[in-house]
Formats: C-alpha cells, sequence, structure tokens
C-alpha cells in the first residue's frame, strides 16, 4: 500500500514526526510532497523558514519517510497518479478548495482512501515561530550588552 501526504514541513517538529509515523503504519511505503515557497506563499502569509531543500533533506533522513518531492502547484491529483497512491493523509484544516476536491473526487473514483488526522496538540511550526519571535523580543540588544561589558564593534 501506497501512503501519500503533503505539507509544508517547515520547523520540522514532534507533530510532523506523529503525522509520518502514523502514515507509516496505513502502508508500505510512505511518500511525503513538500510544498514550494511558491505555493505556502499562495494560502499563507509568510514563505517558510527553511528553504525547501532542507525542508526535503531533512523529511528524506527520516525513517518512517520512503519518497520525498517537492510540488510547485496546488494539485494533487499527477502526484497520486504517479505515486499510485492506495491512502491519501489529509490533515484536519483540508478544507474545500478546489485542487482539494479534485484529488478527492479522484481518489474516490478509483476506489482509494483519503483519511484525515488531527494535528498534534504538543506542537506546531506557527506556535514554533510565535516563540522564537516573542523570545527575541525579550532579549536584550546586542549593542547595549556590548556596551555593559566592554566591547566595542
Amino acid at each position: 500500500m501506497n501512503v501519500y501526504t503533503v505539507g509544508t514541513f517547515d520547523l520540522l517538529h514532534v507533530g510532523h514526526l506523529a503525522l509520518l509515523e502514523y502514515c507509516s503504519t496505513l502502508g508500505d511505503v510512505v511518500a511525503v510532497g513538500v510544498a514550494s515557497d511558491s505555493v505556502v506563499h499562495s494560502y499563507k502569509p509568510n514563505k517558510p523558514v527553511i528553504p525547501l531543500d532542507q525542508r526535503i533533506e531533512m523529511l528524506r533522513a527520516l525513517r518512517c519517510v520512503n519518497i520525498v518531492r517537492p510540488y510547485y502547484e496546488l494539485e494533487y491529483v499527477s502526484a497520486c497518479k504517479e505515486l499510485n497512491v492506495d491512502i491519501f493523509v489529509i490533515g484536519e484544516d483540508w478544507g474545500n478548495k478546489p485542487h482539494n476536491i479534485a484529488v478527492e473526487n479522484y481518489l474516490r473514483d478509483i476506489g482509494k482512501s483519503i483519511v484525515q488526522t488531527c494535528y498534534s496538540p504538543r506542537t506546531s511550526s506557527s506556535g514554533i515561530k510565535r516563540c522564537t519571535i516573542a523570545q527575541s523580543r525579550r532579549v536584550a540588544r546586542p549593542e547595549k550588552h556590548d556596551q555593559v561589558f566592554g566591547l566595542s564593534s
């Protein structure tokens, strides 16, 4: 059984790992589609922090992942065909956009499954970003720190 899931996978965290490990329980091959920066920017206000090639490299290093491939358009049917997907795993925020409906219809028409998962309440990339920004605002500015210790630039 071939399992496919898609996402940004920015700031790889335990929620991503939980999703990918769950995917590995559903089939023999886990394929992951990684959204390019332009795709992410088409539905989110900010581009990913981690460059696409690095996100791909990190995912390829995981034991529970067999195939990693970028995608450059919000369209999933072609990847499902190329990968001969049996199960497509989606997140709880999937929604009813045309590209989502298209892949749902395609998979349903050929007798394949869609499994929707809940995100891990433990963490999210957006939460990590918010925490990082909040912490960076609390840190003393470097030039003040340098003055305290008698350092010059």
